[in-house]
């Protein structure tokens, strides 16, 4: 144990500790950034999808404080006690549910607090209401300012950022890459199987753009007319509903076991899906269900899951996540979908692909909207009728073959990329160089083998 970390509270190490406006903002198309809850998750800051106000409401959300560089963002419910730190020549203002910390450079280094903040000594600390013994869901801020974090050195500090930031930049690095192959498997769905390219083009007498002339030869050169359009010919616009054999909504069962909930399971939720797309699986919860509901929900190999609840005004439900072995394998126990998502399982894994890429590219165009049922602040997927109703565009036999072949050896090198293994490195050095459990040089001799 290192005798010189010493306990301060947040609100002594900060500059300023500012709560956000409590007005809902005014949405706009475009504009000035508004920081949502949904845009703050395991550290980072994640703006693919921002939200924006107008200038007026800008300014008036940064009266108190404008978000600057190296600055902390912490959400005080729904979901309590995720952080980001704010990234340089980002202008920004606060959502709701939200509170901006401006650390003292002297005192503390902002990427160290920020890591502090997601220790789970922190963590307990923020979910833990010492005066009734019971956890809580709103993080007050009396509370928030009276945080025990542990301070050690402030070059001591740097050097616990350094070590942690350099696995973090290397999981970013993974993820840029991942969604950089994620693409290129959209791309070719795209082309294949929307604007039908390779048709188009020997429709034109054109050879499809590099496209080996086996494969080339698959496609038809022309189109037949369908109730919903024209479609090459030789394929067929099938409900998704009908491409598969099972279906059932998710369970989320208890938090410790029972006499009827016993069996160790994790469950998928929708919060979880982006994480496990890049094959991180490090924060999906382990709960306990019964083995009767586990028979009909255990997910395998190739099956889907859906998100069919928990979207809002802003965004929509039905994201989507294909299994696969290497993902299912990062856990030690059977995996299933949460109650807020639904189990799909296709009729055969060449189909299961095809279907995969075919909820990626509706949900990333905006058309899983038109499924969405919110009678409240709630948003639902309609299940039922977006089976029968979505149509998928479903080629020949050899045709989806070579699609499926190219598509799964994309999904496998992102499913079985080195991101869940250095984040759980993070995870496991974190608490114990927060706490002075662990000295920095056997933490730096353990960071270059895993980031190799």
């Amino acid at each position: 144990m290192i005798c010189d970390i010493v306990e301060h509270s947040l609100d002594s190490l900060c500059l300023l500790v500012v709560d956000c406006p409590h007005a809902t903002p005014e949405w706009t198309t475009e504009g000035f950034i508004v920081l949502r809850n949904q845009n703050i998750k395991g550290g980072r800051l994640d703006l693919a999808a921002p939200s924006y106000t107008d200038e007026a409401h800008y300014l008036g959300r940064i009266r108190r404080a404008a978000p600057q560089k190296d600055d902390i963002v912490i959400t005080r419910e729904a979901p309590m006690g995720e952080v980001c730190q704010i990234p340089e020549d980002l202008k920004c203002c606060l959502g709701q549910r939200q509170v901006l910390l401006r650390p003292n450079p002297d005192k503390v280094d902002s990427r160290f607090l920020l890591y502090a903040l997601q220790s789970p000594y922190l963590q307990r600390q923020i979910g833990w209401n010492e005066g009734t013994g019971s956890t809580v869901s709103n993080l007050r801020i009396p509370v928030l300012k009276a945080l025990k974090v542990p301070t050690p050195p402030i070059e001591t500090q740097r050097e616990i950022s350094s070590t942690l930031g350099s696995i973090d930049d290397r999981i970013a690095l993974l993820r840029e890459t991942n969604a950089n192959l994620e693409a290129i498997a959209q791309a070719l769905f795209k082309s294949w199987f929307v604007d039908f390219g390779p048709v188009r083009a020997k429709a034109e007498g054109l050879v499809p753009e590099g496209m080996d002339e086996v494969t080339s030869g698959m496609f038809p050169d022309s189109f037949v007319e369908s109730e919903q359009g024209l479609v090459p010919k030789g394929w067929r616009l099938v409900p998704f509903g009908e491409l598969l054999i099972h279906t059932i909504g998710g369970d989320w069962g208890d938090e410790t076991p029972g006499e009827k909930n016993y069996i160790h399971v994790a469950i998928i939720r929708g919060t979880d899906i982006p994480d496990l797309q890049s094959g991180a699986a490090n924060r999906v919860p382990l709960r306990y269900t019964s083995t009767k509901k586990l028979a009909t929900r255990k997910l395998q190999d190739g099956d889907l899951v859906l998100e069919v609840s928990g979207g809002s005004k802003d965004q929509p439900t039905g994201r989507a996540l294909y299994l696969t072995e290497a993902l299912l394998g990062q856990f030690d126990c059977p995996v299933a979908p949460a109650s807020f998502c639904r189990l799909l399982r296709p009729s055969d894994r060449n189909t299961g692909l095809l279907l995969a890429q075919h909820l990626t590219y509706i949900y990333g165009i905006g058309k899983t909207w038109e499924y969405q049922n919110q009678s409240t602040g709630i948003a639902n997927f309609q299940t039922t009728h977006f089976l029968k109703n979505e149509l998928v565009a479903v080629p020949p036999r050899e045709v989806l073959a070579v699609f499926a072949d190219v598509v799964r050896s994309i999904v496998d090198r992102v499913h079985l990329s080195q991101i869940q293994n250095l984040a759980s490195l993070r995870d496991a050095l974190l608490p114990r160089l927060i706490s002075g459990q662990l000295r920095l040089p056997v933490a730096e001799e353990m960071v270059p083998e895993a980031c190799a």
